[in-house]
């Protein structure tokens, strides 16, 4: 079976690149899996220290594939409980807030529905210049997907998010740019040398522990009621970082003006214990809990520092 999910590593940088350009990378349940893969295989591999998203061809990702027709959405046959049934989209977009890998999206082309909120728990946003997104679910009869109703108001405001999910409208990479949802624009064909720039001034500058721990803080911090909860993680977080190896070498190397070497892993080396804030399952009404791919991130990384210990 063809990938629908191309994967390369280089330099530091993975590249992972939707491959379904004859159908504008439209979401298939194939292509779900093979993110989902993918992302373990980041988190897994220490080769990598930032993780770059594209599309095949002149798209990044124009939504779910609606080639079943006006079934595309009806997941049920009428008899079962709504709230049993999972988005797929959303599985995927939960897992690349759990990353412990920055990610970069290169919005090559038209980013709508899912293609969107794919982008919405990366890290980075850059857009070619020619792009359009448009959160469009409104117009197809069904809500915003892919978790986009908590990711999108976060990153533009609730006027904007009201905006463009009540309208349903496209919108341009200019508007993007000003609402401040991507961080620049470029030609298509610098777009992503762009987004690789990025990746390497991360891996240049940023422990990998520090990195995995510090886009999980600012993510799952900013949605508490107060910033003890801020002062709480970050003050152990400070202090069980200190102590480890990184922390001594990246003092030594600002002192001696030379490139730091980083040799620790957030695969095997993340802080256990460490108070992050209590993160929700899935809860299938009348069925099991469905925890995430993964696990929650604070299991997540008790779960890799007993491995290492």
């Amino acid at each position: 079976m063809a990938e629908q999910v191309l994967y390369e590593v280089r330099g530091g940088i993975a590249t992972v690149t939707l491959n379904r350009p004859e159908r504008l990378n439209a979401l298939t349940p194939q292509m779900r899996m093979e993110l989902l893969d993918v992302f373990a295989e980041t988190d897994a591999d220490d080769a990598v220290r930032a993780v770059v998203v594209t599309g095949a061809g002149r798209g990044f990702c124009a939504g779910a594939d609606m080639a079943g027709g006006g079934k595309t959405f009806n997941y049920s046959d009428g008899q079962d409980d709504p709230r049993s049934k999972r988005d797929g989209g959303g599985q995927v977009v939960m897992r690349i807030f759990q990353s412990l890998k920055p990610t970069i999206a290169a919005i090559n082309g038209p980013a709508v529905g899912f293609g969107a909120a794919l982008t919405l728990p990366m890290d980075f946003r850059v857009m070619a210049e020619g792009a359009r997104m448009g959160f469009v679910a409104g117009a197809r009869g069904i809500v915003p997907d892919a978790v986009a109703s908590w990711f999108l108001p976060q990153a533009v405001g609730l006027p904007t998010a009201l905006d463009w999910c009540l309208t349903a409208r496209l919108f341009g990479a200019e508007e993007a740019l000003h609402s401040g949802l991507v961080r620049s624009l470029h030609p298509a064909d610098e777009l992503l040398g762009a987004a690789h720039r990025i990746a390497e001034s991360i891996a240049m500058n940023v422990a990998p522990v520090s990195a995995a721990l510090t886009r999980q803080m600012l993510w799952r911090l900013a949605g508490m009621d107060h910033p003890m909860h801020a002062h709480r993680l970050d003050s152990a977080a400070i202090a069980a970082t200190g102590r480890l190896a990184d922390a001594a070498e990246g003092v030594e190397a600002f002192l001696q003006k030379r490139t730091p070497e980083w040799t620790l892993s957030p695969h095997r080396d993340l802080p256990a214990g460490l108070p992050w804030p209590e993160e929700p399952e899935f809860d299938a009404a009348g069925g099991p809990t469905r925890p995430d791919p993964g696990g929650g991130t604070a299991e997540y990384a008790t779960k890799l520092a007993s491995q290492a210990g």
